[in-house]
């Protein structure tokens, strides 16, 4: 039973990693490549999350008096 688990995981991570890294017919990118073009971009909007985030825990704050 062991084994078989084993192989149905593998083959399922195998698969993964097929589609994730497989390139599209039009425009030759894959899924990773995308991921990669799109992080500087994701990273940007976190920090400003965080910015507005600890704005709002400052303001908090000081109406709270801690």
């Amino acid at each position: 039973m062991g084994l078989l688990r084993t192989a149905v995981i593998g083959a399922a991570i195998y698969a993964g990693v097929k589609y994730l890294t497989k390139k599209d017919s039009i425009t030759g990118k894959s899924v990773v490549d995308d991921i990669k073009d799109k992080a500087p971009e994701w990273m940007e909007k976190a920090k400003d999350y965080k910015r507005e985030f600890e704005n709002k825990s400052t303001y908090a704050q000081e109406d709270l008096g801690i």
